[in-house]
């Protein structure tokens, strides 16, 4: 068998990227340990939950498709809560599997789907419904610092950009070690690798230049 595994991992409101790819990334590899498999190539995406434009998953369902491999996913609601997109990626014509459900079926894909959907439009109804609630009280919808809150945000990003670069300058190390000097050369070397930018893009040159400046 063959597989092409998935990560997605969601943004908070300020658009930092959580941690729990880790989590993801581990449990797919227990799932690969457990069978013999090839492990062809892993995608990773960062996204809005309720956002079904992914690129990342696009490429993975084309290279799936050529290959004739299995999508692989650490849980089913990381690829969305939108039972329509859930649908239609079970239409797309391309096996995939789920380490938290690796027997679910086409049926319980389905209901899975719809519940997802729900819980996504409950937790918007409460959030609406408290704060109307809030506001009637009297209380002030919003950040009363929003420049603090901004200069916060700005520095968690810029800790995150910063460890990142880091990681990935030793990667590019590595790589120069084997020969590879080109910006060019380097970039297609992270692709192989199967690593992605902060974006969760494929690598290029200009990338490569920033990290390494």
């Amino acid at each position: 068998m063959k597989f092409i595994s998935y990560y997605r991992v969601s943004t908070d409101k300020q658009g930092i990227a959580g941690n729990g790819i880790e989590a993801q990334k581990q449990s797919v590899a227990r799932y690969l340990a457990s069978l013999d498999c090839e492990h062809l190539a892993s995608f990773e995406e960062v996204e809005s939950g309720a956002n079904n434009r992914r690129p990342q998953l696009q490429a993975a369902l084309q290279m799936a498709k050529a290959k004739k491999a299995i999508l692989l996913i650490a849980k089913l609601d990381r690829l969305s809560r939108n039972a329509a997109f859930l649908l239609q990626l079970q239409d797309s014509g391309v096996d995939f599997v789920a380490c938290d459900m690796p027997n679910a079926d086409k049926l319980s894909v389905g209901i899975i789907a719809l519940l997802a959907q729900r819980e996504r439009e409950l937790i918007s109804e409460r959030t609406k419904a408290g704060m109307a609630v809030a506001k009637q009280r009297g209380a002030k919808i919003g950040n009363p610092n929003p420049a603090a809150a901004l200069a916060i945000a700005q520095s968690v990003i810029q800790e995150k950009k910063t460890a990142f670069n880091q990681t990935a300058l030793k990667s590019i190390r590595e790589i120069q070690d084997t020969g590879a000097k080109t910006l060019s050369k380097i970039a297609y070397c992270l692709n192989k690798r199967g690593e992605r930018t902060p974006r969760g893009g494929m690598w290029t040159a200009t990338a490569v230049r920033r990290v390494l400046g």
